[in-house]
């Protein structure tokens, strides 16, 4: 009886010493919806040749990427900000992309270009219909993504002098700001150029229309950095995810989905 417990107890020790090995780590990236499609990509790539890293990517903006990172609810944070609010100036920041924001409409409008004074004055209410434009007659939906997105910050100052119109539709994500571009012949939005299809059309911006060089050439002046953060000392699998998005064939991956790499 005695050598039968011996043996069993030997068998749970290697048990569990097996279990512990291939335990698999976990790691929560939150923030900017305009990168987490990216991001999701990076991780499932990255973790099929990690298999004991656990990179669950979540959304909720760039205040939330920067709260969560804060709070250690988050081992990453995602912001895509022009530049960083100063709570966020204790944490660790990498730039691991570059992003264009295109101003896009239904792909019927006659409308395909605007400047960046005509923007801000749609945007704020003052331009109300497209004929005033040159476009056809119809009352301008005014897209906008919600406060504390990083996407409506970087416009917004980047635009500048730009008050939303409290017309406008408020969409939590860029997906869901394509959705209703397209499904409205009066509507203007935007969004990150790494997401346009065929469904919406881009508008140049004073003649320079979004383009990976316009944006890496500072052509197109609606482009912003897109950080990744975090706070303390990193984790071993933390580093090694952020490494590999700045690997070679992690801004592969970055500029074969429409982003801008930094190496």
């Amino acid at each position: 009886m005695r050598r039968a417990f011996a043996v069993f107890a030997v068998v749970l020790f290697f048990v569990l010493i097996a279990a512990c090995g291939n335990r698999r780590s976990s790691i929560t990236v939150a923030g900017s919806t305009a990168f987490q499609p990216f991001a999701e990509k990076l991780a499932d790539q990255f973790m099929t040749n990690r298999p004991t890293a656990n990179i669950i990517v979540q959304g909720g903006g760039s205040a939330v990427g920067i709260q969560s990172t804060l709070s250690g609810t988050a081992q990453i944070g995602m912001a895509d900000l022009v530049s960083l609010p100063e709570e966020a100036k204790v944490l660790q920041a990498t730039e691991v992309a570059r992003d264009g924001i295109a101003v896009v409409v239904h792909p019927s409008n006659r409308i395909n270009d605007l400047t960046m004074d005509l923007l801000r004055r749609i945007f704020n209410g003052s331009i109300r219909n497209w004929r005033d434009l040159g476009g056809n007659d119809g009352v301008i939906t005014v897209v906008s993504r919600e406060a504390g997105s990083g996407t409506r910050i970087s416009f917004e100052q980047i635009v500048g002098e730009l008050v939303l119109t409290k017309e406008a539709i408020v969409q939590d994500s860029n997906g869901t700001i394509r959705e209703t571009v397209a499904n409205d012949p009066n509507a203007i939005g935007y969004l990150s150029h790494g997401l346009l299809n065929e469904k919406i059309k881009a508008v140049t911006i004073d003649g320079v229309a979004c383009t990976n060089e316009a944006i890496q050439s500072n052509q197109y002046a609606l482009a912003r950095p897109i950080f990744l953060l975090t706070r303390g000392e990193r984790l071993p699998d933390t580093q090694a995810f952020i490494d590999y998005i700045l690997s070679a064939e992690g801004q592969q991956t970055i500029q074969s989905s429409g982003l801008i790499p930094v190496k």
